[in-house]
């Protein structure tokens, strides 16, 4: 009996060493999937605040300044906006926000694609034009 559990010490030490890595990358693109959806979330955000920049203004560089503003952790390098006007006063105008998210976890880019685009749209009533 004493010598079957020699044979067994080390047994949980092996399983945790060859189980160990594929927690952390495991752990690693749950973290990345949630920097993810904090980018759609800020995304959302600025897209909503370009469209009520742009029910009231038709300065096009004053959307990009504001719904950039509502979205302070997003790069400006990789954010890209779209307005549609349909008409003048009364009619909706369309914001349309894009951003190329970057996957930041390194171990984690064979689970993830490299770049994931995220967009957004919001659309409200101009109030000018």
């Amino acid at each position: 009996m004493r010598r079957k559990a020699l044979r067994e010490d080390g047994s949980a030490v092996v399983e945790l060493a060859l189980l160990l890595p594929i927690l952390f990358l495991v752990l690693l693109a749950a973290v990345q999937v949630g920097l993810l959806a904090r980018d759609q979330l800020l995304l959302v955000q600025a897209s909503r605040a370009g469209a009520r920049e742009a029910a009231v203004t038709l300065d096009e560089a004053r959307i990009r300044e504001i719904a950039l503003g509502s979205a302070p952790g997003l790069d400006p390098a990789r954010f890209e906006l779209g307005i549609v006007r349909e008409g003048s006063q009364g009619s909706v105008v369309t914001v349309a926000v894009g951003y190329q998210a970057v996957v930041a976890a390194p171990l984690a880019g064979w689970l993830l694609p490299a770049r994931v685009e995220l967009t957004s749209t919001a659309s409200m009533r101009q109030e000018v034009g």
